[in-house]
């Protein structure tokens, strides 16, 4: 279903896979990573209600998880193409810059 200016909505961008393939595995693989540390340190809800990743101004995050008598959080970010760990004992790290992030795709340039 296309929209016209008479919808007062534009029709949808033409996604080519082919273009953007390497970013969506990229994403895919490390939402997979993330979704399994998600899974094994949160309680178990339901279904696996407890792993869901959530959507940020930035990307993906998995919001506080419990560890070590703290917490930690892990944020896949597409505006410095990083996955960064923080945690409320003022640690933090950061995976190299993973070029994937950072395609046209994902910041919305089609």
């Amino acid at each position: 279903m296309t929209f016209t200016k008479n919808d007062n909505a534009l029709p949808w961008p033409v996604l080519r896979f082919d273009r953007y393939k390497d970013s969506l595995e990229t994403v895919h693989l490390w939402t997979q990573i993330i979704g399994k540390i998600r899974l094994r340190q949160m309680p178990w809800i339901n279904h696996s209600w407890h792993v869901t990743l959530y959507v940020t101004s930035r990307g993906l995050t998995t919001r506080a998880m419990p560890y070590a008598g703290g917490i930690f959080e892990i944020v896949m970010d597409f505006v410095d193409h990083e996955v960064k760990v923080t945690t409320s004992a003022g640690g933090a790290g950061r995976m190299p810059p993973v070029s994937a992030f950072g395609s046209r795709f994902l910041c919305g340039a089609f």
